[in-house]
């Protein structure tokens, strides 16, 4: 089934020097770009992440330093690449745990502030969970009747992504063809930050999702104790989820300055 598309939608895969979000690097990126027409364009790129790719990575991916030490950097690329994406939504498996707050996090080290509030999110791996609880690997089988011989090459995973997503349109009358949709029904919960880190409650309010204050008004927390806000910009946190808390504080104090 043909993707019914409003505006155009990246599929995307990393492979990355490992699995912290705000730590590790992208040493490899596949993407493919599907215009509202249907055409596709497909791009691929090695990238040099300035740190040693650990074993258990290579591992995972096939790529050792010495096929990256050649490649330019993210922050060679980061221009082009945002143009790439400008105005797109995002598609991928995973993505929104992982890939979605990766890339952004890249952006932000290159010196880009990308803002991708007004996209749409669909996760692939997030409607199959909740259609046949699988990997990748099994819902391309699944889904389209194929092997997935080269799985961790993030152009083969991209491409499968995309041919699952297609798939599950066909097979499932009660999915809508609709991104919008797509996104609100592969979404994990509303996040405010891409980490999950500080969330939305049901009143529209930013809480935390984690630690001693989970549950709490993010602004309630800094009014009550400050430190805690220094003590999350001097922590391990991802660069936008120090940035959507700084915003935060930020608004609460232009509040109590116009009273």
């Amino acid at each position: 089934m043909k993707l019914n598309l409003k505006r155009p939608i990246v599929f995307f895969d990393l492979e990355t020097t490992g699995v912290d979000t705000s730590r590790d690097r992208i040493v490899e990126i596949s993407m493919v770009k599907v215009m509202p027409d249907g055409t596709e364009i497909v791009k691929t790129r090695r990238l040099n992440p300035g740190m040693h790719i650990p074993r258990e990575a290579t591992a995972v991916h096939g790529i050792t330093d010495e096929d990256v030490k050649n490649e330019p950097s993210f922050a060679q690329i980061a221009k082009s690449l945002e143009e790439f994406l400008e105005g797109c939504d995002f598609g991928g498996f995973n993505s929104n745990r992982f890939d979605l707050p990766v890339l952004v996090e890249e952006f932000m080290r290159a010196g880009i502030d990308v803002d991708f509030k007004q996209r749409k999110f669909v996760d692939v791996q997030n409607i199959f969970h909740k259609m046949e609880q699988r990997t990748l690997v099994a819902a391309y089988k699944f889904y389209c009747d194929k092997d997935l011989t080269n799985a961790h090459s993030a152009e083969a995973d991209t491409m499968a992504t995309y041919e699952v997503l297609k798939a599950q349109l066909d097979r499932y009358s009660q999915l809508d063809n609709d991104v919008d949709y797509l996104a609100e029904f592969s979404s994990r919960g509303e996040t405010v930050d891409y980490a999950g880190r500080v969330v939305y409650d049901d009143r529209g309010n930013e809480v935390f999702a984690f630690g001693k204050y989970r549950g709490r008004k993010v602004a309630d927390v800094f009014a009550d104790d400050p430190s805690y806000y220094t003590w999350m910009m001097n922590g391990d946190f991802p660069l936008y989820t120090k940035k959507v808390i700084t915003e935060i504080r930020n608004r609460e104090k232009d509040k109590k300055g116009k009273n």
